[in-house]
């Protein structure tokens, strides 16, 4: 039998365009390609192609040329952070300007892999629309995400130095960590610092808690007897200080962080005046730290890698999609299988995680979602799929301002399961266990 053929619309980047710019990007310069439609012969195209230093005098030039010359679409491999110069310079020139990954511009083999022959490929396919642009924030976004990510790389740095100044301890037969919960504890702090000064009776030190500690005073005299001698002493006041630099650092990047969010207008509270005081709208930052597993530093980083404009995003699968979150399909023939759910953005997926391990904890829909899932697919697929759903809220949060996070509850797959089919499956399991079932009587 003949089926109908199923119409598959074209994207809004898949368009051909007439005149292109592609630009193969390398640290000191780039080799530029022009592709226009022929003085003589419109209905042929030629290329241009010649190189163009990394530098600020040259990128500027070459926007204002190819602003003259009508380029429609300029095309940039996202080569390192190389990409940046060309990037911002040819977009304030007002360009429409795209970013492409390399993985997905690569040459086709069986040619000689030039730069030359690389920038007249990226133009190619930037002129019949065959590559997918790559997601670039706005210049504010970019800033808060600069600030965010050092906030996130000091924290694993001091978390490091924590874990130096463990093994330091355990080196001089210390064994505080095993009593106190964690080494960054008011108590713990206070027992080394006075083995710095010089301090070596533990008694003395087991004196120095405080609060639920002192109940553990035969545990940390058993704990704080070992052999920390001077050389001890020094590299842990190196760490110590090394680790109140980074939280100097850490604090000042949060109240950064807070004045450029409170600088954007599209993260501030709406003015809706018809919504009541019981139901009145909040902050972007707000509603996303309604959202259980999400504290108020990780509402922070998802704003800083997805943004605010949801429009880039057409839908909330698109959102998953790039974020690397849901896995592929791979279909050939009549067999179908599921990939890979691909790297992502590891800092946004780094912050999710996070989100999904704390939402697994709670007794919400989210929490309740995690424990139906990691009884077939595991802990690690589990968490993926929570943090899928926790980013499919974010996108909904997000493209509507007045929008607030309403938990479905912990019991809602029990109630959506129909009456009819949860007595249908009973019935089947005992059947497969030889027992003789009258659906009549049963029902």
């Amino acid at each position: 039998m003949r089926r109908e053929p199923e119409e598959l619309p074209d994207e809004e980047h898949e368009l051909i365009i007439e005149r292109v710019c592609a630009i193969d990007v390398a640290k000191d310069s780039g080799k530029v390609c022009t592709r226009v439609p022929q003085e003589s012969r419109p209905s042929r195209r030629v290329s241009r192609v010649w190189d163009v230093d990394a530098t600020t005098g040259a990128i500027l030039q070459l926007g204002d040329h190819l602003v003259c010359q009508g380029i429609e679409k300029v095309t940039v491999e996202s080569t390192s952070d190389y990409w940046r110069i060309w990037f911002y310079l040819l977009e304030s020139r007002g360009l429409d300007v795209q970013l492409v990954n390399a993985h997905d511009a690569k040459n086709v083999p069986g040619r000689p892999k030039t730069d030359k022959l690389d920038s007249v490929w990226l133009a190619k396919l930037t002129e019949k629309g065959l590559l997918r642009p790559s997601f670039v924030p706005p210049k504010e976004i970019r800033q808060l995400r600069d600030y965010t990510r050092m906030r996130v790389d000091l924290t694993r740095e001091r978390s490091r130095h924590w874990q130096r100044l463990e093994k330091l301890l355990e080196d001089a037969l210390v064994k505080v960590s095993a009593v106190a919960s964690t080494l960054d504890t008011l108590s713990t702090r206070d027992m080394i610092e006075a083995l710095i000064a010089g301090e070596r009776d533990p008694r003395v030190l087991a004196d120095l808690a405080r609060g639920r500690m002192k109940a553990k005073h035969a545990a940390l005299v058993e704990a704080l007897t070992g052999q920390f001698d001077d050389h001890h002493a020094v590299l842990a006041r190196m760490l110590l200080d090394q680790i109140d630099g980074l939280s100097t650092q850490i604090d000042e990047l949060t109240a950064r962080i807070d004045q450029l969010i409170a600088a954007i207008p599209a993260a501030q509270t709406p003015d809706c005046a018809e919504h009541g005081e019981n139901n009145r709208p909040l902050s972007a930052l707000d509603r996303l730290d309604e959202i259980p597993g999400i504290g108020r530093h990780g509402a922070q980083v998802i704003l800083a890698e997805i943004g605010l404009d949801m429009s880039r995003f057409p839908t909330a699968g698109h959102l998953v999609s790039w974020a690397k979150l849901s896995p592929r399909t791979i279909q050939s023939g009549a067999k179908q299988r599921g990939g890979k759910t691909g790297k992502g953005n590891p800092y946004l997926k780094g912050i999710l995680g996070e989100a999904a391990a704390g939402a697994a904890k709670t007794d919400t829909f989210l929490g309740e979602r995690y424990r139906r899932v990691v009884k077939r697919r595991g802990k690690l697929r589990a968490l993926v799929a929570v943090a899928r759903s926790i980013l499919v809220t974010i996108w909904h949060l997000l493209a509507d301002p007045t929008a607030r996070y309403h938990d479905l509850g912990a019991d809602h797959f029990t109630n959506k399961i129909d009456k009819g089919s949860r007595v249908r499956n009973y019935i089947r399991q005992l059947q497969a266990l030889g027992y003789t079932v009258n659906p009549t009587e049963a029902a």
